[in-house]
């Protein structure tokens, strides 16, 4: 008797515990991998026997047949064009869009690729956009890290690029690692250092730690620069 666990369905829902409202763009692909075994020919009677005989030993052991036990090591769910919107009081605040995102239940994480976020201001406008390589996303807190060419870019123009950013959800905050460097250009000038802190909008920021700036002057045009330890 051979014993072979069949495939497992996968399919794509979105959570409903979740307090926010999560939007799924496509579904995901269905079903699992079989796997298909071959015909004996003339003078593998033998061999064959002794291989039932050895599935039919292993049968009470169908976990090493079967697909991995649910450890957070495969995704439980994975979408294309995945969407989130954040909402406050009915009040937008960010929307998360990804092209790829795989959602990990045992660690309450969903992992995107091809990562953008829009944050908007009080009066429901766009005030900046976030970009990056990749990111997660906590599923309770809506916190999320950025990382691999990480760019905030405001519509006033000022513009921040890192490799690795936290954002904040509860205090709508933006911190950086503080090994980290970030730099920030606004109206010709540069500001870089280590330990940054923002709002969404780039209006209200401070470096901690290793601040360099370059400043162009409105005369002259001439670059000054100015080097400062921690503050």
């Amino acid at each position: 008797m051979l014993c072979l666990r069949g495939p497992h369905p996968f399919a794509s829902v979105a959570s409903d515990d979740m307090n926010r409202d999560l939007a799924w763009g496509l579904p995901a692909a269905g079903g699992g991998r079989g796997t298909r075994l071959p015909t004996p020919g003339r003078g593998a009677a033998v061999p064959f026997l002794v291989f039932l005989m050895l599935a039919a030993a292993g049968c009470g052991k169908q976990s090493e047949v079967g697909p991995p036990p649910a450890t957070g090591a495969l995704p439980d769910q994975e979408v294309s064009d995945f969407v989130l919107t954040e909402t406050d009081g009915g009040a937008l605040q960010w929307k998360l869009y990804a092209r790829y995102a795989a959602t990990y239940n045992a660690r309450n994480v969903v992992q995107v690729r091809g990562l953008r976020v829009d944050f908007f201001d009080e009066k429901g406008d766009r005030s900046s956009e976030l970009t990056a390589r990749e990111g997660e996303l906590q599923l309770q807190s809506h916190d999320m890290t950025a990382r691999g060419n990480v760019v905030l870019q405001t519509q006033e123009g000022t513009r921040m690029s890192t490799e690795e950013l936290h954002f904040l959800n509860r205090e709508q905050k933006i911190v950086s690692p503080v090994t980290q460097q970030v730099r920030v250009e606004r109206r010709g000038d540069v500001l870089t250092g280590f330990g940054f802190e923002s709002d969404p909008e780039l209006r209200h920021f401070e470096f901690k730690q290793n601040v360099r700036a370059t400043v162009r002057t409105q005369s002259g045009g001439s670059i000054l620069e100015r080097k400062r330890g921690s503050r």
